[in-house]
């Protein structure tokens, strides 16, 4: 219908349905009318609440008039003090307040990043698969995204494999550096993969950053779950690469408190300045009441063991989900950090009579697995090439990305009810 209104940005693409509202709406209708709860280990939002302390930091809070009003623009100071205290211990050095801004979740962070570094026509690498939400915020920004990607081994189809097998593009990556390269962006522990990136890694890039200056944004909102005797982080790997190296935190995927919207960025006192500028223009100040919480939340966590009981409970919550593709002898890919499960469906056939609506008719295979997944077993994943360019998604399309940041009885009915797939199964 034609409007004689002026029209708006057509940068956003209206009309049509993401994949979010796709999956979430496929998953709602199906409920109506199966009248069975769906298991939804789509989204990566939690199931269960907060921690008790945590609940209790936020109630409180809020009953203290002035934590309800604005707050500096980059930060409450109780909240600056705390993530400079902790994370002078994780990164092995001493942390100034200077050094920290508080943003509105993790992705106003990294779009304050991209619009306070980037000018128009600057170019950023993005590894494939990404999070979706970096292309727009760096094409807002007046960025140009350039795309290099990650493989998994030849033969993951038939095996389960490590984030280690995950390889870099490393001859693409070196031929994406230009003179107009401004950034690259990394995420560790990495959705949807749940690789961690290696000292290895991680050096040879910091190496290529130092050697072209060009910026590292390092996404570490998982950086709290991860199996291995210790997180590997690009500003440990040396002083130089430390220096350009822009650390991104989140207290939702922290606390299990997604919904909050605290995030925070740690660079060197130089980068924060304009980082703080696109912050205010952006957002003006992060929720005051929050940044208290969160603050306080911090205090008791780094001395109650929670980030230890976390990842236990995690590495238990991973047991009881990979147990059923080890069962059916599904390949995927051992995280080793995050909340996430890859898992390949290549050996699974859908009957060849099975309906699909006109939208996804002719989407990737992962699309038709994640819908055939809703109607015949009632459980919610993500098809993952929506991580990738159109033409590169075939890469991880035999696959459907799971959510486990669920209690362990959702996680058990999931199982449960992934077990009919043998039948499906074709060698």
């Amino acid at each position: 219908m034609k409007s004689d209104l002026p029209g708006y940005n057509h940068y956003f693409k209206l009309g049509g349905k993401d994949i979010w509202s796709f999956i979430n709406e496929t998953a709602a209708a199906q409920e109506i009318e199966s009248g069975s709860k769906i298991v939804n280990l789509g989204q990566g939002f939690f199931s269960y609440s907060p921690p008790e302390f945590a609940i209790k930091a936020a109630k409180d809070a809020f009953d203290v008039p002035m934590f309800n009003q604005y707050a500096p623009a980059r930060g409450k100071p109780h909240l600056l003090k705390t993530l400079a205290d902790t994370f002078s211990s994780r990164l092995c050095k001493k942390l100034s307040t200077d050094e920290i801004q508080v943003t509105t979740g993790a992705n106003e962070g990294m779009l304050s990043v991209f619009v306070g570094l980037l000018e128009q026509g600057d170019e950023v690498i993005v590894f494939q698969p990404f999070f979706d939400q970096y292309i727009p915020n760096i094409e807002i920004a007046g960025g140009k995204v350039v795309y290099v990607k990650l493989f998994p081994p030849a033969d993951f189809g038939e095996r389960t494999v490590t984030g280690d097998e995950w390889t870099i593009d490393w001859e693409g990556l070196e031929n994406a550096i230009t003179s107009k390269t401004k950034m690259i962006v990394i995420n560790s522990p990495y959705n949807p993969i749940g690789k961690v990136f290696n000292n290895d890694e991680l050096k040879r890039i910091g190496d290529l950053a130092v050697e072209h200056n060009f910026y590292i944004l390092s996404d570490e909102v998982y950086e709290n779950l991860y199996f291995e005797p210790k997180l590997t982080r690009m500003s440990l790997i040396n002083p130089l690469i430390a220096r350009r190296t822009i650390t991104v935190g989140s207290a939702g995927k922290t606390f299990a408190a997604t919904g909050w919207r605290i995030g925070w960025i740690i660079a060197d006192k130089e980068i924060i300045p304009p980082i703080t500028a696109a912050h205010t223009r952006i957002c003006f100040s992060t929720p005051a009441p929050l940044q208290e919480a969160v603050a306080s939340a911090f205090d008791i966590a780094n001395t109650n063991g929670y980030f230890g009981k976390m990842r236990a409970d995690y590495i238990h919550k991973y047991e009881i989900f990979d147990s059923i593709f080890d069962e059916l002898k599904l390949p995927y890919t051992v995280a080793a950090g995050g909340y996430y499960l890859l898992v390949n469906f290549k050996k699974v056939k859908i009957p060849e009579n099975f309906e699909y609506p006109e939208s996804i008719k002719d989407q990737k295979r992962d699309f038709k697995l994640a819908y055939w997944f809703i109607k015949e077993f009632g459980v919610v994943a993500i098809p993952p090439s929506v991580f990738y360019l159109p033409e590169d998604g075939h890469i991880i399309e035999d696959c459907l990305r799971f959510a486990i940041c669920k209690t362990d009885d959702v996680l058990e009915e999931a199982v449960k009810r992934l077990k009919p797939l043998k039948k499906y199964i074709v060698n």
